[in-house]
């Protein structure tokens, strides 16, 4: 429904510039967002300067010509007012009517109601791969923070109409494993009584020692080391992840892949495409064909594959499987990877656009006012699990979510812990078990009908109604962006939107028995839109706290 309002605002806004005689055709494009007024239109800013005249002008033209075609346009009933305002937009105002046709349709369809309204139009396959944490350590708070906005998102992504699969790419070979397997030995040679330095460049946590103490009490075989290992962490990370509650459809193996032979079959298609050459003795891939800034190597002198050349083959798999729109998330070390990545899906005929390549800053952990210091490699880091241990699932996602991906995120351990308003976590989920409480104590028995309904008048009621309109918008923003931040923003505000109207109103023992259904129908939508949020973003809705 939103998408179908949205569709019909644009032809309007575009038909009432036209009609003005304003330069609206080919090309013009503005944006439609929740702003100001319920619906914002930025479309009189993108005419100024064709137009030559001032955004504030147009905006008053527009909006006017708008009113007058407003009966034509099948919008009658959903807007009651288009006006122009601020610096020059033009503000759609909802009518009473379509909020309590809203309303009405969450009591009675709920979930399904608010899926068709944020539906995106689009079922097109998506693959996300996110976390791909190589299994050479417990996983640290930077990929519990992937692991969060990963998963949120795609489940966000599935509940507006995309086909969702999740990822997690295995580097299970390779130097690192390597060095995780001589940093074993190592450790197993010092609990023989062998004096034997440990390299600077080894794995350094106390998990080494104990993996090596169980090679040692199982007298396990010490030939495939770094393999053993792998595997030993690997199953550490997957009950790390399944306590988190993240969970992929697929596990992709880098060591299978490497023995498919897709990579010699991706770079034979390059090579025939002329897309690979030999230089200085290392293979090169031309990637400034399509953009990057130089070309880069995949096959190096000594005839050892770079990280590229798999992920090369990798890319093309995901398209291969028929995925149509591919989104990695990547730490910030990986910026410069991007426009490589992109080169290669497009030396393979595939829009760059279809891949969205997300970076997720780190996270600093801060215990009693001070930042914990990390150090992968020597094991001097807070892991996922000591969060989880902490603060619990419900807090660690959310707060992982609390900043835009590409902003550093501060997790303060001593708030997350906190039972007050001052948790974000705390204070959404206790919005929604005081609707519980309430509702405990009576549910309404009157049919939710437009004339009950329309007795919701009040300041608060009718904000808390344009509220849990937003809620579709939202997860649009949250596609469009790819990024679940604006999820956790909405959840906060839809209950404080709540506290506030239920601390400024009555809603149980009015003697206007009529008031108090309507309100209870209310409370019982922002319970629905909010129980909605926070599964979709994996935190528990409780009913009691």
């Amino acid at each position: 429904m939103q998408r179908e309002i949205q569709e019909k605002l644009r032809e309007l806004v575009a038909r009432s510039a036209g009609e003005l005689g304003l330069p609206s055709g080919s090309g013009f494009e503005f944006t439609l967002a929740s702003g100001f007024g319920d619906i914002s239109c930025n479309a009189a800013f993108k005419l100024a300067g064709p137009a030559k005249q001032p955004p504030r002008v147009l905006a008053q033209k527009i909006s006017e010509q708008a009113m007058k075609l407003l009966p034509g346009a099948d919008l009658a009933p959903v807007i009651k007012d288009i006006k122009a305002e601020g610096a020059g937009f033009i503000n759609f105002y909802l009518s009473g009517a379509y909020f309590r046709g809203m309303l009405a349709g969450i009591l009675s369809e709920k979930d399904a109601f608010l899926r068709r309204e944020a539906d995106a139009g689009n079922s097109d396959p998506v693959l996300i791969e996110y976390v791909s944490a190589n299994p050479t350590g417990s996983l640290s708070v930077a990929h519990a923070r992937q692991a969060a906005v990963g998963d949120a998102l795609a489940s966000i992504l599935s509940f507006i109409g995309f086909k969702v699969s999740r990822e997690y790419y295995l580097n299970d070979e390779g130097n690192q494993i390597n060095i995780l397997g001589k940093s074993v030995a190592c450790r197993l040679a010092q609990l023989n009584g062998e004096k034997v330095e440990f390299e600077p460049n080894y794995y350094q946590g106390d998990y080494i020692v104990d993996m090596a103490r169980e090679v040692k009490e199982k007298n396990l075989p010490t030939d495939h080391l770094g393999d053993w290992a792998g595997n030993y962490i690997l199953a550490i990370i997957k009950k790390e992840l399944d306590d988190f509650q993240v969970h992929f459809d697929n596990w992709y193996s880098q060591k299978a892949l490497a023995r498919s032979g897709k990579i010699e079959k991706a770079f034979e298609y390059l090579k025939e495409k002329g897309l690979l050459y030999e230089q200085e003795g290392a293979l090169w891939f031309k990637s400034t064909d399509f953009g990057d800034d130089k070309d880069r190597v995949v096959i190096k002198t000594d005839g050892s594959q770079t990280y590229l050349a798999p992920d090369i083959a990798y890319h093309k798999d995901k398209y291969d499987r028929g995925f149509k729109k591919i989104i990695d998330f990547l730490g910030p070390d990986h910026h410069g990877y991007i426009s490589r990545l992109k080169a290669s899906v497009q030396a393979f005929g595939h829009d760059p656009e279809s891949l969205n390549v997300v970076i997720v800053q780190l996270a600093s952990i801060f215990r009693d006012g001070k930042a914990v210091e990390m150090s992968t490699r020597k094991g001097q880091y807070i892991t996922l699990r000591e969060v989880l241990d902490e603060v619990g699932v419900d807090a660690a996602r959310f707060f992982f979510m609390m900043r835009r991906t590409t902003s550093h995120l501060n997790f303060d351990l001593e708030v997350a812990k906190k039972q007050t308003p001052e948790n974000p976590v705390y204070y959404v989920q206790y919005a929604h078990a005081r609707i519980s409480s309430i509702l405990r104590q009576e549910s309404p028995v009157k049919p939710p009908d437009d004339a009950l309904l329309a007795r919701l008048t009040e300041k608060e009621e009718q904000a808390m109604l344009r509220k849990l309109w937003e809620f579709s918008f939202v997860l649009n923003i949250c596609h469009q962006t790819s990024d679940p931040y604006m999820l956790t923003v909405y959840l906060q505000e839809t209950a404080e939107s709540f506290h506030r109207f239920y601390d400024k109103q009555r809603v149980l023992g009015l003697e206007d028995k009529d008031l108090t259904q309507a309100r209870l129908y209310l409370i019982m939508a922002a319970k629905i839109v909010l129980a909605t949020g926070l599964r979709l973003i994996g935190v528990s809705a409780p009913e009691k706290m």
